[in-house]
């Protein structure tokens, strides 16, 4: 399993940024594929997910300016992020997700994971 991340780059607050996540060496159209960051100093956090039938799910700190996708065909996976502040600096991370939904909750578990692709946001 392999994992190519890109997008990662220095934007003022306010701004947008999209990262790309090519998979290999996997199914990726049946996997079940998330986001997580880590901040310097802190532990990692769940960004988004996207289930392979199409189910999308937020952490409460990006939901309503974070969009996560995916190109089935191109095994590649995205995050759309807009509205960034300085908060939203780390390290992001795509991953498959071996977690699952209770309660109408979102559980995530990493399995395989990318190398990181650098995001900061300052003026």
């Amino acid at each position: 399993v392999q994992f190519a991340e890109s997008g990662g780059d220095w934007v003022q607050p306010g701004g947008s940024l999209r990262l790309s996540c090519q998979g290999s060496g996997f199914a990726f159209r049946t996997s079940d594929m998330a986001w997580a960051r880590q901040a310097p100093g802190k532990g990692l956090e769940w960004v988004a997910g996207h289930k392979s039938d199409g189910r999308t799910y937020y952490s409460e700190s990006v939901k309503g300016r974070f969009t996560i996708s995916r190109d089935n065909a191109k095994n590649t996976l995205f995050l759309q992020m807009n509205g960034l502040k300085s908060e939203d600096t780390a390290v992001y991370y795509c991953a498959t997700d071996f977690g699952y939904v209770g309660g109408g909750r979102w559980h995530p578990c990493g399995g395989s994971w990318g190398r990181g692709t650098q995001v900061n946001v300052s003026s």
